[in-house]
């Protein structure tokens, strides 16, 4: 059993696309709830703490949503007040929230994939289908992170020479900003450059030329892919008989529990726990080496 990391590329990549996919577009209590918890406990498990990092700013943004649609939308027949003449429903106040649960959910999966799916391994992926497209989105990965770090470095070498934009009167701060924002695109446009003539030199994108790669197919691959195409196929067909189809308006859909729709919900929780499984399977392997050591 190997880490999530270990994963030869296009499993990692296959997995994203099919769970952000239907996050999307599934908007079922259950399932998004489900979408939601494994979201949060794979992004616990690879990147703790910018994920708590995150909560600061991404919880308010769940309520926030959840008080405008029903500000924006008046459609359901529970009533609850009105402002302004206005109706104020439940049904608009649930699906705001369903909604800003949704949006949430695919932030998370999406933090984890850019966690897991590399540089490296996007450009495995995608360098030899359209090498130019690879290494612009790749470097755009990158580029943010690096902006963070660099604006940080910025920020503080201007400090000592007294030029910080948190203190001071509001022209201080200004120029102060204006010329760590300067700083920071002269110093975006040279490592642009120099990036550029790096790959160019390196002869990326050119017709014969080699690559190596360390990434292979192995049994291991072939197993997750198997189980992740066979949930995938158990949700499309759900889809099309619409055993996941969940209302909201004009007032809520009954969540039937039958044998259907429980197949339905542990197809779909095994699949988004699968990345769990598999990182909570090699804590138990190194742990027991550890032991046995």
């Amino acid at each position: 059993m190997k880490s999530l990391h270990q994963y030869h590329p296009i499993v990692i990549f296959f997995y994203f696309f099919v769970v952000i996919g239907l996050t999307m577009f599934y908007m079922h209590p259950v399932l998004l709830g489900i979408s939601f918890f494994g979201a949060v406990l794979l992004s616990l498990f690879i990147q703790r703490k910018k994920f708590l990092s995150s909560l600061k700013w991404l919880l308010p943004f769940l309520f926030i949503a959840a008080i405008i649609n029903p500000l924006i939308t008046h459609n359901g027949e529970i009533i609850l007040l009105y402002v302004n003449y206005q109706p104020i429903t439940l049904e608009a106040i649930v699906y705001g929230f369903a909604m800003s649960v949704m949006l949430l959910s695919v932030v998370f999966w999406f933090g984890s994939f850019n966690e897991i799916m590399t540089s490296d391994k996007f450009l495995y992926l995608f360098g030899r289908i359209s090498p130019a497209v690879a290494l612009l989105i790749s470097l755009t990965m990158r580029l943010i992170p690096l902006f963070f770090l660099q604006i940080k470095k910025i920020t503080n070498a201007q400090r000592t020479i007294g030029m910080d934009p948190t203190t001071g009167s509001l022209w201080h701060r200004i120029k102060s900003a204006a010329t760590i924002i300067s700083i920071l695109i002269s110093w975006a446009l040279e490592n642009a450059i120099e990036t550029a003539d790096s790959m160019k030199a390196r002869g990326y994108g050119l017709k014969n030329r080699s690559t190596f790669s360390l990434f292979k197919f192995d049994r291991a691959d072939g197993i997750v892919t198997t189980v992740i195409t066979c949930l995938f196929f158990v949700a499309l067909i759900s889809s099309y008989f619409g055993w996941n189809y969940f209302a909201y308006y004009p007032t809520f859909s009954t969540i039937e529990l039958n044998m259907t729709t429980w197949i339905v919900f542990i197809s779909y929780f095994a699949l988004i726990m699968l990345p769990i499984v598999i990182e909570l399977l090699e804590v138990l392997k190194w742990r027991s080496l550890k032991l046995n050591s």
